[in-house]
């Protein structure tokens, strides 16, 4: 039975002609006066939106539309009669006659009320069933022809329709009794009808049905079919309702939070049923649909199915289920032998990489070999590619390059910190909270099996008692392993064979020897100021103009300011720095121009000092004043830079003391220097016992800044043979090499950082390892003006050209 019944004698309806009933009684002489009345033959039509209303029912109705206001005033103030007749769609606003259905029911006015929202309600008793012949008029209401039809009599003395009756009222009363949402009153209503028409019209007004169900009950004339079906619906109602408190009654006893959970579940379960739907099913049945367009090998897919087969046997309330459904959904996500089409046009990938970065020529020259070979093989093992070099050099911006020139997705997983072997390969799903490795979560965010795949910062892989993520990395990264990589949630084997993985690293050192074998290492090494200067008039200065929302006509920075601003306010390999130096200056035009203050368009290099505070000048080379102290050149994860070794003696007993917060590498290479010099002091003209008489001490400034590795061997040899020959170092010289107890100078590396950071400091000569002309080499000439080389292959030839025959006292000598 429908609820109406709790909203008391009199409900209100929905808020545009829809209705809510109260409980009427009418007499058999009232109802034989509606069965024989005569109304007009034109009436006025009210449409109803949500409800069909029969003969002898009393209803109010909630009007808001206008048509139907200006409809009920004009009968109201009339004869009082309107035709009644429901939609066939309530979404329409202005129905017409193929809008409604053909029958409905004549009405008269009881009552109109003022509602306090400014809408009326009607109180409208229906009368006798007519059939709408037509439309006579539109506006400013419907009005139409109608054709009353005769209701059919009731049967007399026929046994199986008073069953049918009886039954009716019977369920009636059971369902109003057994249901908690409908009052007991109501039980009067149905006890006072005798009359089994309008108990009949009564019970298909009220009942739990439809507005379709209700209008096929107006619209069957046959007073015994339409006291049938009504019986049909009221026995539908019964089971379900009897359904219900079933269910109610076995999870009544200590419902907790669980409890209420399951009972509403259960009551879902039962009503999709009747319905004939089951969600657990529909997720089965939508998931092997989904299976079926997947390009997976017959391995994935027999493990698929029989998981999914695996998920339907669950509960779905248990835990385990839940756990099962994200596995599967995985499997369906990841793009299984799904492969982006690459482009293969050179030339574009070339204007590309040109369009987003300025220099890298060997980084371009590489990736365009691999696009090369793969035009031409069609296939083949992606490589692993590793851009190593200082922070802020573009290493990881030429993933997102290399991406576009393509065509391919790009990816990126930011390593640093990673300290758990399990965001490699994923947990295994019998765990809470189990999930699958990072490399697996990429790839289905990609959506493709081929992605460009960028490993950002693979030397700050760090391992813990969880276990080491930089072994887990090995089987990502060999490509004759990666074809069958393993995840520990998938459990089956991912092809990432054609994934083209680029790592980055700032310190190779730090990273495993296995790991570092299985890539490519190509250096991506930090500018020069000529090529900070391009960067920033192409792309630095345009992207933060952009960003701040100014003009281009509002501001310019020139090619010199732009040089004070790299040598004075930033220190650095890569332009990161020089980016915020940028953003600095844009975001002091955009404050002048949101304050209207005046200012020149051209920003010198004078104004520096107003909108960034003083500068930090260029280190610069330290005099040769005072023996012993020799210019060295560093390499650091920051770039390159320049350090000066001192020496200085006291008498004693030969005793060397390092200080500086040197590493063992370095103070091995301090005492190979002192050593060398000891065997061969006649080089020198030195008296052999001098080295016993007197103590060294060796310094490197910057105490505080740990210092280590070979590459200031030659710089410590030299430091020592000026020291104790007491021969000045020449002037704007400095130096890098490894040595040897045998004497030989062997190479180191960064040398280009170590170039650009002799050219900041103003030094005009260098003394490297003969076996380091081909890094030279590889270096734009226009980067080297203003430098001479001394390339030595021996410590002889190191002092030869480092010690000037200038003293600043005369050499030491044994007393």
């Amino acid at each position: 039975m429908n609820d109406i019944f709790d909203k008391g004698i009199l409900g209100v309806g929905s808020p545009d002609d829809s209705d809510a009933e109260f409980i009427p009684l009418i007499t058999q002489e009232e109802e034989d006066d509606m069965q024989n009345a005569k109304f007009p033959e034109d009436i006025p039509i009210l449409p109803l939106r949500n409800n069909v209303l029969f003969p002898g029912v009393v209803i109010p109705i909630t009007v808001g539309r206008d048509k139907s206001i200006d409809l009920i005033k004009h009968a109201n103030n009339s004869d009082k009669v309107v035709g009644v007749v429901s939609q066939k769609n309530a979404e329409v606003e202005n129905p017409l006659k193929d809008d409604l259905h053909e029958i409905g029911t004549v009405a008269t006015i009881l009552r109109l009320l003022k509602m306090p929202d400014g809408s009326s309600t009607v109180i409208i008793q229906g009368k006798r069933r007519f059939k709408l012949e037509e439309i006579s008029q539109e506006k400013p209401f419907l009005r139409g022809k109608i054709e009353l039809l005769e209701e059919s009599k009731t049967p007399k003395e026929n046994k199986e329709f008073t069953a049918i009756i009886q039954s009716m009222k019977e369920l009636s009363l059971k369902i109003i009794k057994e249901s908690p949402n409908i009052p007991s009153e109501a039980q009067f209503a149905i006890k006072n009808i005798d009359s089994p028409s309008f108990l009949t019209n009564f019970i298909s007004a009220n009942m739990n049905a439809d507005v379709a169900t209700k209008q096929k009950m107006l619209e069957e004339m046959n007073l015994k079919k339409r006291a049938m079906s009504v019986l049909e619906h009221l026995t539908l109602e019964a089971q379900q309702l009897e359904m219900r408190n079933e269910i109610q009654t076995r999870v009544k006893v200590d419902l907790d939070k669980q409890q209420r959970e399951y009972f509403l579940n259960q009551q879902i379960k039962t009503i999709q049923e009747e319905l004939g739907g089951n969600p657990q099913e529909q997720d089965v049945e939508k998931m092997r649909e989904r299976a079926k367009k997947k390009q997976w090998t017959t391995k994935v897919d027999e493990i698929f199915h029989k998981e999914l087969n695996r998920l339907q046997r669950m509960n779905p309330q248990g835990a385990e289920y839940t756990v099962q459904l994200n596995y599967l959904d995985l499997l369906l996500d990841l793009p299984w032998d799904d492969y982006t089409k690459d482009n293969l046009d050179l030339n574009r990938a070339k204007k590309i990489l040109e369009r987003d970065h300025y220099g890298l020529e060997k980084v371009k020259k590489r990736i365009l070999e691999y696009l090369a070979v793969l035009k031409l093989k069609k296939d083949m093992k992606s490589p692993i590619l590793c851009f190593y070099g200082p922070p802020g050099v573009g290493k990881t911006s030429l993933g997102k390059s290399i991406a576009e020139a393509l065509g391919r997705k790009y990816v990126r997983m930011s390593l640093g910190g990673i300290h758990d072997e399990s965001e490699i390969r994923g947990h295994r799903k019998t765990y809470i909270g189990a999930m699958p490795g990072r490399v697996m979560q990429n790839l289905k965010k990609a959506g493709k099996s081929n992605p460009v795949f960028v490993l950002d910062e693979i030397d700050k892989i760090s391992r813990s008692n969880h276990g080491d993520p930089s072994s887990a990395m090995l089987e990502v990264l060999d490509p004759e392993q990666n074809d069958e990589f393993y995840d520990n949630y998938i459990e089956t084997e991912y092809d990432l064979s054609k994934v083209l993985f680029i790592a980055t690293a700032n310190d190779l050192s730090t990273i495993q020897g296995p790991l570092r074998d299985r890539m490519e290492l190509i250096e991506v090494s930090g500018y020069t100021v000529e090529e900070k200067i391009e960067i920033a008039k192409r792309h630095l200065v345009p992207n933060q103009i952009a960003e701040h929302g100014i003009k281009k006509s509002d501001i310019s920075i020139g090619k010199a300011t732009l040089e004070k601003l790299i040598e004075e306010y930033t220190h650095e390999s890569g332009v990161r720095g020089l980016d915020k130096a940028v953003a600095k200056l844009v975001r002091n035009r955009a404050r002048q121009i949101a304050m209207e203050e005046e200012f020149k368009k051209s920003i010198a290099a004078k104004d520096l000092v107003d909108i960034m505070g003083p500068g930090r000048p260029k280190t610069k080379y330290a005099n040769n004043n005072v023996a012993g102290v020799v210019t060295g050149l560093a390499w650091t994860s920051m770039g390159g830079d320049i350090l000066f070794i001192e020496s200085s003696m006291a008498k004693g007993k030969g005793k060397l003391t390092l200080t500086g917060n040197l590493g063992d590498v370095m103070k091995e290479s301090a005492t190979i220097a002192l050593q060398f010099l000891k065997a061969h002091h006649d080089w020198l003209d030195l008296d052999a016992n001098v080295f016993n008489k007197y103590d060294v001490h060796m310094h490197v400034p910057e105490g505080a800044t740990p210092k280590d590795g070979p590459s200031a061997g030659i710089t410590m040899l030299t430091s020592l043979a000026s020291l104790f020959t007491q021969r000045k170092v020449k002037k704007n010289i400095a130096m890098t090499g490894e040595i040897t107890l045998r004497g030989d100078v062997l190479p180191v590396g960064g040398i280009k950082e170590k170039i650009l950071a002799a050219k900041r400091a103003d030094i005009k000569e260098l003394i490297l390892c003969e076996k380091n002309k081909q890094d030279i080499d590889e270096i734009n000439e226009e980067y080297l003006k203003g430098l001479s080389f001394h390339f030595v292959s021996n410590m002889r030839e190191v002092l030869d050209i480092a010690l000037s025959n200038q003293k600043v006292k005369d050499a030491l000598t044994v007393q």
